[in-house]
Parts: structure tokens; sequence; C-alpha cells
């Protein structure tokens, strides 16, 4: 995907914190690092001061046809219901015609009513995600990660997982190097582990989970080693069935779905961080075999495991 030139739309009810965050990941000027500069473009509907949610207006130059030849259009988080037709129908224009388009935290929703989430995976803050996927059915909505790229159709989950997806595609485009100076720049991590699932409200953990915490931790360990439920049940003392509701309930996720993505997890940060062979990172992260090592790489981050390094070795992108 190019990424020259960068549309935001504003509407009435707009958020001002994911707005921005659009403004401070591409409307930033920094040649003075080396760093791309696009044609950022803040649009409304009207001439019209445009409110927000704080009690302040956003006046701007241009209008929403601005948007019909971006790269990129971001619409920001805002009122889930009452959106003027002339946002969806702007962000369905603008994809016709090879637009990306980013709907950040509950900007999903206009992006769902342009009719671009159908048969897609998408996210939203983890506190809308089930009211998306009642009023939009053939969306696919995950509701644990922190963003989700679906083609041109990208989505976060709240607040800062917008500047994590706003990374991310500067990851894709300009390599980890510029993803990694933007990110000192804003004094934030360039890359957060994990999904929505560690922020989830959640009844006090049940019984146990100290066990299950302690025990989580010596399997990050061991991760070369083969980790059965009933092997790992065993180790706190509890019924494999009992131990498989209990990890959920903590974790929000299945005791070999969680151990998987940490395989996962682990793969990426050597591959990030070192030159060793597919093979050793394979056997070191307890895929095995370099085979099973790229299947599951690949259904987790939707690259191969050398396209991963190409892009984002730290060894290629010191500064």
């Amino acid at each position: 995907m190019a990424l020259r030139k960068i549309v935001v739309l504003t509407y009435p009810g707009l958020r001002p914190f994911e707005f921005g965050i659009a403004c401070e990941a591409f409307g930033i000027d920094r040649s003075d690092s080396g760093l791309p500069v696009y044609d950022f473009v803040v649009a409304s509907e009207t001439a019209e001061p445009v409110p927000t949610t704080n009690g302040f207006t956003i006046t701007t130059s241009h209008r929403f046809d601005a948007a019909l030849d971006a790269d990129l259009v971001i619409v920001s988080a805002g009122a889930d219901a009452g959106l003027s037709p002339a946002v969806p129908a702007t962000l369905a224009a603008a994809y016709a015609r090879g637009a990306a388009v980013m709907g950040l935290c509950t900007g999903a929703y206009a992006l769902g009513e342009a009719g671009l989430l159908d048969g897609r995976r998408c996210t939203t803050h983890w506190r809308h995600a089930e009211a998306l996927a009642a009023r939009f059915p053939a969306a696919q909505v995950d509701p644990n990660v922190l963003y989700v790229c679906d083609d041109r159709i990208f989505t976060s989950a709240g607040t800062a997982a917008g500047l994590d997806l706003c990374l991310h595609i500067m990851r894709t485009e300009h390599g980890a190097r510029v993803a990694n100076a933007v990110a000192r720049r804003m004094v934030m991590p360039a890359h957060r582990s994990g999904g929505q699932a560690q922020y989830i409200e959640a009844p006090v953990p049940p019984s146990g989970s100290d066990s299950l915490s302690k025990l989580m931790d010596a399997l990050l360990a061991e991760l070369p080693a083969e980790h059965t439920i009933n092997s790992m049940a065993a180790r706190v003392n509890m019924s494999p069935r009992t131990f498989a509701r209990r990890f959920a309930e903590a974790t929000g996720t299945t005791p070999h779905a969680w151990l998987l993505r940490q395989r996962v997890l682990y793969a990426r940060r050597q591959l990030e961080s070192g030159r060793e062979p597919i093979e050793l990172i394979a056997r070191r992260s307890g895929f095995g075999t370099a085979a099973l090592l790229r299947h599951h790489f690949q259904r987790h981050t939707g690259v191969a495991p050398t396209a991963y390094r190409r892009a984002f070795s730290a060894t290629e992108s010191m500064v």
C-alpha cells in the first residue's frame, strides 16, 4: 500500500483522543529525523464547526471529497449511532477507488455502516464488541486483539491500540526502522504483544489463580517441552476439565491457544533480534519443526517467518 495522502474524517460526536492519535501518528513533520512526511488532511462534511464529545469544536478547511484520492482514510471513535450518511458513503467511495480505510475504536461502526466489514475480521473496544457484532452480523468481530488488518480494512481496539495500529501500518509500509524511530519520538513501544483479553473486566479470578500464574510463568520457561491439558492440570492439582475452565476464566482463552500464542511471540522476538536459523527457532519455541512454525506463524501474523524477519529484524533497522 502506497502511503502518501491520509485523510481523517471528522463528524459531530467525535472523541478527541482517538482523533489526536491519527494526528500524532501521521500529521507531524518528522523530516528532521529522516522520517516520512504525509499529505495529512482533516476533513468535515460542511464548513460548520464540528462539535466533539469534550465540549469544543473543530473547524477544517477541507470537505469529505478530499478523501476520494487518499491512500488511507481514517474515521475516529465517536457516536456509534446517528452518523451522517455522508461518513459511510465517503468511506465506501474511497475504498472503491483503492484507498485503505481505518476505524479507530468505535470508528468501526462507520466502516460497518459503509458495508466494509461484511465477511471480514475486525475489532473495536472490548466494551463495544458485542454490540458491533449484533449490529453487523456479517462481520467477524474479534474482541481479544489490539488491531486487525483485513486486506485494506483496518480496525483497532480502544485508545492506545490505535497507536499500535498506526505503527503497524508504518512498519508494513516503511519497515521497522521508521516504525521504531516514530515510536521513540512518541516515547512508546514500537510493538505491544498480547491482546485486549488482558484488559477486559472480569470477576475476581477463581480460587487457584495464583497457581495458574505460577504455572504460566513456568510454561514460558519451558516452551520447547510438550505440554498437554492433562500434564498442565496435574501440575496445579486440578482435573483437566476444571483446569481448562479456570484457565479460560482467568485468561479469556484456552490453555492450548495461550501456549500457541506464547510460542509465536517467542518466535517473533527471535526473528526480530537475531539471525538464528528458522529450524533452531522452531525447536526453541516448542514448534519442533520449521514447517510447523511456518504454519502457525503465518496463521497468527499473516506473513511467513522469513518475510517477518526481512521486515522487522532489529539488525536491519538500527538507527
